[in-house]
């Protein structure tokens, strides 16, 4: 029997490759709101982040890496205000 190929996806914050499913999906949807995609198949231009606590900590937030990221992973420019929203969201996700 032959083996299933597993789906790899690269974190963009620490670059690093992962299966698909150990990630999550954050998305550019068609009309440019940013969300985080808890079922990994939202509409949309996606990017992946890994779940290590270097990658999902507010430090990372807090030194403008994750705005710069997002941008260049998603092809678009985001406002301070989606940002912020995003921000939010994420936290509230983590638990922080």
């Amino acid at each position: 029997m032959k083996v299933k190929k597993v789906p790899l996806r690269k974190c963009i914050v620490c670059q690093n490759m992962y299966p698909k499913k150990e990630l999550l999906r954050v998305v550019r949807t068609p009309d440019d709101q940013i969300l985080i995609d808890q079922s990994g198949r939202a509409a949309g231009r996606g990017t992946y982040v890994c779940r290590q606590e270097s990658c999902l900590t507010p430090d990372t937030f807090a030194a403008g890496k994750w705005k710069k990221v997002l941008e260049r992973a998603l092809n678009t420019s985001i406002s301070q205000e989606q940002y912020e929203e995003f921000r939010t969201t994420w936290m509230e996700m983590m638990g922080r």
